[in-house]
């Protein structure tokens, strides 16, 4: 069983990270990205093109895929988001979804349908493990990527709280008119967001490649990761997207062990229960909609 609870943990950094940029976004913009998962796919599809073609490590393949990824994100939020907010709450979540449905069919158009790896271009990295007291084995990507997704976390707070673009990006979220009359420019501020979480979902999709297979349809079940994750620990709290992530991967390994079956039905019940939980506390349906509008 310990063992079993450290994997899930481990594993709950990748749920983190993938999950960031999502809540990142949502407690911005108040926007909630159904490309997400599409787009950390899209940025693994990236770095293997890199290796495969050019010979380029995917650890520095992220020097060029995160910048594109950034720079994506900026595209993203002046010619879609920006414009899909004026029309009301429902348009961005639609446009969003026409847009992973664009990417993951393009992706199957430029790739086809074959499970991909960029384990293979990481050398023994891929397979090494260390063993910690116990005789628990856990891989070395497992723990980077929960240290990796400890510091993006760490960097996200620290940003938000103490540079001049982060005060921009709360005082937007909290009230873009007010912030206006202070001089904040809501638009570059919600750019600079975009970037930032975008950028975030690169590093998601580094991970995603080096830890399992990918295909060019594996964005939605990364997307349901992510939001279930966001969920349960508290749409928009970083630190609770952490919490998160290793509460719902905690229950999919504890899942697992009753059943080979019960890795994915395990994390949706912890999902439903602390969804309806929170509807609960907030005084029902109604006021738990309200207080996310």
């Amino acid at each position: 069983m310990i063992n079993t609870i450290v994997q899930g943990i481990l594993l709950g950094g990748y749920y983190a990270l993938i999950a960031a940029g999502l809540s990142f976004m949502f407690s911005v913009m108040r926007i909630i990205n159904l490309a997400h998962g599409s787009l950390a796919v899209l940025a693994a599809y990236g770095l293997l093109v890199l290796a495969q073609t050019y010979g380029i490590s995917p650890f520095l393949g992220l020097l060029i895929v995160l910048p594109a990824m950034a720079v994506l994100g900026l595209i993203l939020q002046r010619l879609v988001l920006d414009r899909a907010m004026r029309a009301g709450q429902l348009v961005p979540i639609l446009a969003t979804f026409g847009l992973a449905i664009v990417i993951d069919n393009t992706l199957f158009e430029f790739f086809g349908a074959n499970t991909r790896s960029l384990g293979n271009f990481i050398g023994a990295l891929a397979y090494d493990s260390i063993e910690l007291p116990g005789k628990i084995y856990v891989g070395k990507v497992a723990v980077g990527v929960f240290v990796l997704a400890v510091i993006v976390l760490v960097g996200l707070q620290l940003f938000l709280s103490f540079t001049r673009y982060g005060r921009a990006i709360r005082a937007t979220a909290e009230d873009p008119d007010t912030a206006g009359l202070v001089g904040i420019n809501a638009r570059t501020a919600n750019a600079v967001a975009s970037a930032i979480a975008l950028a975030t979902v690169g590093l998601a999709g580094a991970a995603l490649g080096m830890r399992v297979t990918f295909t060019a349809y594996s964005g939605a079940e990364q997307l349901l990761f992510a939001f279930e994750a966001a969920v349960i620990g508290g749409t928009g709290s970083i630190w609770g997207t952490l919490i998160g992530g290793i509460v719902l991967a905690v229950a999919q390994s504890i899942g697992a062990t009753v059943s080979p079956q019960g890795f994915l039905p395990a994390g949706h019940a912890i999902f439903f229960v602390v969804l309806l939980v929170r509807i609960w506390l907030a005084g029902g349906l109604g006021a738990f909609l309200t207080r996310r509008a």
